[in-house]
């Protein structure tokens, strides 16, 4: 295949004709000794490490996936972060997993944390600046590209561990050192806007577990809604003296599940009546991609299981048990299997969304957590469900009140959601085009030169 004038064909594809392509080895003035033999000479030297913020951090690969400085960092004292001097860290340096399953994972340090030292399992690297910008080269190894490079060595190994001479061999694709500093700001800058979308989004969840503390055993009363003044003790805790307490049972016209068509999954259809597994039922949300369907002969035999629009949705059995959503337009007529419990209330007098943020809150899961024996969330039966205790606001408006305005934070967190989802896949394709040259940030050093001499 004939090659992009401008361009040139190397053992890891097509790059420009400006960029070079380089062993790591060639990149680095110095790697840190194989980390593993450090911890070794530790332990015989009686190194000590701490729970408690002592002189120099201990960064292992937990600490770096959790961020520095964690409720669970550990530390060195003085001693042994002279002892280990040859692992210590200093900010900039890049530390890659060489052992296990997490393989060519990599991190970069951040400068001024003060003293730090490496645990075992990882090898440092100290980019040459000279030669390749520390950035630049971290956005690389953690690139789809540059993982690709380190899975050739692991594949070369046969085994899943890296040393440091393996890792001398990882091919590097190098451009002229202001083009690495261009995209490695390209990069940060996307990283930026990825780092503010989290906290904006924490900040929201943050608040939503808030209100729902706060509006659902009516702490916090809306405007408008507070009849009687007060507070009174019950069984489900402090609530306002106008609300009472009830339970799922006293509030639900029908609690039941239904079953598996006999045959299983060969028995499921690409259209027709919905059918609604566990997998199909979030954290208030619907998942419908894997939606199931059977025909309306399975379905007339499941007639007691007709879903209604409203219907709350609520895991009964395995893992996600205790996840529950609303049933809306798009699953009415549809069914549910064993694992799904049908909760439905008579819909002029209680408000079913009240009920469904009620399961999802600490209050309703604190319930269902108290019926799995050892805490082995096996499942539970429909006698369960109905003696779960809720306090319920007087009026159906109240309760649809409450709802709506947690529905709204829901709808701010999707939003966010999605926006951070795209900001990562925007940032990823960023990383596929600048970091093997497919754009171009900083002219080409020829074409600089022509409009010079013109």
């Amino acid at each position: 295949m004939e090659v992009k004038p401008g361009y040139k064909r190397t053992e890891v594809g097509v790059i420009p004709d400006d960029w070079s392509f380089r062993f790591l080895a060639s990149e680095l003035d110095e790697m840190t000794d194989f980390v593993a033999a450090g911890s070794f000479e530790a332990l015989r030297n009686n190194i000590r490490v701490y729970d408690t913020p002592n002189y120099a951090l201990y960064v292992r690969l937990f600490d770096l996936r959790l961020g520095l400085g964690h409720s669970a960092q550990k530390y060195v004292d003085e001693f042994s972060y002279r002892f280990l001097s040859k692992s210590n860290l200093f900010g900039n340096e890049i530390l890659v997993a060489n052992i296990g399953a997490n393989v060519g994972e990599a991190f970069q340090m951040p400068a001024g944390l003060g003293p730090a030292t490496v645990a075992p399992n990882m090898i440092v690297l100290r980019p040459n600046e000279r030669k390749i910008q520390p950035d630049y080269l971290f956005f690389y190894l953690t690139s789809d590209f540059g993982q690709a490079r380190f899975g050739e060595l692991i594949a070369g190994s046969g085994h899943p561990k890296i040393n440091k001479t393996d890792l001398k061999k990882l091919k590097v694709v190098v451009p002229p050192l202001p083009e690495q500093e261009a995209i490695a700001e390209a990069l940060s800058d996307a990283d930026a806007l990825i780092e503010f979308l989290e906290q904006l989004l924490a900040k929201k969840r943050h608040l939503k577990q808030g209100a729902m503390q706060e509006l659902l055993p009516g702490k916090k009363r809306l405007p408008g809604f507070e009849v009687k003044p007060g507070y009174k003790q019950t069984e489900v805790g402090v609530i306002p003296e106008d609300w009472h307490p009830t339970t799922i049972g006293d509030l639900a016209i029908k609690v039941g599940s239904g079953i598996t068509p006999k045959g299983g999954s060969s028995r499921y259809k690409e259209y027709g009546r919905p059918f609604v597994r566990s997998q199909n039922i979030g954290w208030g949300t619907l998942h419908l991609s894997g939606l199931a369907y059977i025909d309306d002969d399975t379905h007339n035999n499941f007639s007691a299981t007709e879903l209604r629009q409203d219907d709350v949705l609520l895991n009964i059995t395995g893992a996600s048990i205790g996840r529950s959503a609303i049933a809306d337009a798009r699953l009415a007529g549809g069914n549910v299997n064993q694992h799904v419990c049908i909760i439905r209330t008579d819909s002029g007098e209680i408000a079913s969304s009240f009920i469904n943020y009620f399961l999802l809150s600490s209050l309703g899961q604190q319930q269902i957590d108290s019926f799995q024996a050892g805490g082995n969330r096996e499942g539970l039966n429909f006698g369960q469900i109905r003696s779960i205790k809720l306090p319920l606001p007087p009026t159906k408006s109240e309760q649809t009140a409450i709802a709506t305005i947690l529905t709204d934070m829901d709808a701010e967190i999707a939003a966010l959601e999605a926006k951070l989802a795209k900001a990562r896949q925007l940032k990823q394709g960023m990383m596929q085009k600048l970091l093997t040259g497919r754009i171009r940030l900083v002219q080409r050093d020829q074409e600089v030169s022509k409009k010079n001499a013109e």
